[in-house]
């Protein structure tokens, strides 16, 4: 577990750098209520995002993205009500994405990055 515990940090944190890069603003890491965890809250210009997080050693159980269900999605969006909720001042818009991180261990990393989910 704990391979997989520092896959997902690696990832988030290459996800995060990935969106910097991107000229987003992050304002949140892997907040959390009793409905569940949202990876990272960012802001992109006058949106509020709340993006999922996948990251894989490889492709041989799917593509990352393949993870984000229909129920994911559900409980992005329930746990994106509760930051707003929590969150002071204006929210903005808000946008569900998803950040794919192909990360093997012996090559750089593959980042995805895939705007305004469901």
């Amino acid at each position: 577990m704990a391979h997989n515990t520092e896959l997902g940090r690696r990832g988030e944190q290459l996800a995060v750098d990935h969106l910097q890069a991107r000229g987003m603003v992050v304002l949140d890491r892997n907040w959390r209520c009793r409905l569940g965890e949202i990876d990272i809250v960012a802001r992109d210009g006058d949106d509020t995002v709340f993006i999922e997080v996948k990251t894989r050693t490889g492709a041989g159980y799917g593509h990352p993205f393949e993870a984000i269900t229909a129920l994911k999605l559900a409980r992005m969006r329930r746990l994106a009500v509760a930051w707003c909720e929590a969150a002071e001042g204006m929210v903005g818009r808000i946008r569900l994405d998803a950040v794919a991180v192909l990360a093997p261990s012996e090559a750089p990393a593959l980042i995805e990055h895939l705007e305004g989910l469901g």
